[in-house]
């Protein structure tokens, strides 16, 4: 909807607020806030048999008996007490005492929010292994759905015509497709694409870092993985800041060549691994041509499939010590339905002005839209809990007058301010040339600022002429 180029109306109870205000969540706005995956001990991961993940010589499960792997052995201590070529992978976790697993069976769907119990929502994790039929649309919404809302992904491809099962789809279509052509966000949403490529040999190496939890999680010290055929993925940093590349190809860095990356969706965590023979234990079921590449001394691949799936699962620090975060959502009013509370903001910017319709509800912030020189300013202070990921969310729509295809007139800022007011990351750039139909999610990683208080800030600015709305529903900042 196209917003009027002249002054629009705001309505008397859009007045500024004065002063940053510090604020918790009250009954009421947890109510409204996305509700995450529930938190449990042990945590729940749920591996994914629907997608011809036997297919051909591939054996990407836990174990034979499903959906629960403890019905070929209650006590498992080696990869071989559960037939399949993941069962190093499942053994590895049900030793800890902290994981409870599970595996959806050939022949069902894929589903959250439903009474299953096999039911997305009854679960912490989905680990996607080189899966090579599309999913349906459902199944589409349903993994989004459970990710925006606080689950873990884990997706692994291989490389580029590995159409084990013949029906015309190879992994790398079948996570490119979930990424781009789903009901619930496909602009990109979790930062990054998967490459057409198929590698035949590579041993990448993993970024140096002390803090990364991937990296240096309870299982081990990660200091590279291997690749025998299989992919990469392009990471697209401007579409979703939380993208972020941990293990690279040799000789790339940077935005390409990412051959394991991590990121965030909604108050859910993503990790993408380009080959699935890393994750191969070398045993399953007869007739299968297997890889022994978890064991492979050229890779440390072992260390980072488990310490991957204990940050999916919101569990760092469960296996090694250390505490763990309460999921909650940070924001006070996070939808505008209070009007101009615990927001700081100019004058008119929260509104129920029906010139630019709310994603939910009546009220949004609107920003912009004057068509003259003109800045609009939006924020709040949160604190975020030391030992957390956080991660804000806001559902942005743009429409504007301006006919240019190449030059930003008008732009919209997200950064992150200190107590003193200044400046520590701009998020997110916006302008006039991202003009488009409906909201579109945005996400950005906060987790740099655990145990600090910061101020999360938006700041639109247009120019002389012709206008430009930036308008802003549901938002959210959600630790984990």
């Amino acid at each position: 909807m196209l917003g009027s180029r002249r002054p629009r109306r705001r309505v008397a109870c859009a007045a500024a607020v004065l002063g940053m205000l510090l604020t918790g969540v009250t009954a009421g706005q947890a109510a409204t806030a996305a509700t995450p995956a529930a938190a449990a001990t042990p945590h729940r991961v749920l591996f994914d048999n629907t997608k011809a993940e036997t297919a051909g010589n591939a054996d990407w499960i836990i174990g034979t008996s499903q959906p629960d792997p403890l019905g070929q052995d209650a006590t498992p201590s080696a990869e071989n007490d559960w037939t399949g070529a993941l069962s190093a992978w499942g053994v590895g976790l049900q030793k800890t005492g902290d994981y409870a697993l599970k595996t959806l069976p050939s022949g069902n769907t894929i589903t959250y929010g439903t009474s299953s119990a096999m039911d997305l929502k009854n679960f912490d994790t989905f680990v996607l292994p080189e899966p090579n039929v599309l999913l349906s649309a459902a199944e589409k919404t349903a993994v989004m759905k459970f990710v925006q809302n606080g689950g873990g992904l884990f997706l692994i491809s291989d490389h580029t015509g590995a159409d084990r099962n013949n029906d015309g789809n190879d992994a790398v279509e079948v996570i490119n497709d979930l990424m781009t052509n789903n009901s619930v966000d496909s602009t990109d949403p979790f930062g990054f694409s998967v490459d057409t490529l198929s590698i035949s040999t590579d041993n990448p190496k993993a970024i140096t870092s002390t803090t990364d939890p991937v990296i240096n999680g309870s299982f081990g010290k990660v200091g590279g993985s291997i690749i025998r055929s299989g992919t990469t993925a392009t990471l697209k940093p401007a579409d979703n800041s939380a993208v972020k590349g941990l293990v690279y190809r040799t000789g790339y860095s940077g935005n390409t060549g990412a051959f394991f990356a991590t990121s965030t969706f909604g108050s859910g965590r993503v990790v993408f691994w380009g080959d699935s023979s890393p994750i191969d234990d070398g045993t399953g079921q007869s007739g299968n041509t297997l890889y022994d590449g978890w064991n492979d001394p050229a890779g440390t691949n072992a260390p980072l499939a488990l310490n991957a799936t204990e940050w999916l699962s919101g569990a760092t620090g469960s296996s090694g010590g250390g505490g763990t975060c309460t999921a909650a959502q940070l924001l006070g009013n996070p939808g505008f339905e209070s009007g101009s509370t615990t927001w700081t903001a100019s004058s008119g910017v929260i509104t129920n002005d029906t010139g630019e319709p709310a994603r939910t509800g009546t009220y949004k912030a609107w920003l912009g839209g004057y068509g003259s020189a003109h800045t609009d300013t939006l924020s709040q202070t949160v604190n975020i809990p030391t030992g957390c990921a956080a991660t804000l969310s806001l559902y942005l729509h743009i429409d504007t007058a301006e006919t240019t295809t190449t030059t930003a007139y008008d732009t919209l800022k997200v950064q992150v301010l200190n107590s003193g007011g200044t400046v520590l990351s701009t998020l997110g750039t916006y302008s006039n040339l991202d003009a488009a139909s409906g909201y579109a999610l945005k996400t950005f990683n906060l987790g740099a600022y655990a145990g600090q208080s910061v101020t999360v800030k938006l700041t639109g600015t247009e120019g002389s002429t012709l206008q430009t709305s930036f308008v802003v529903d549901d938002t959210s900042v959600s630790v984990s």
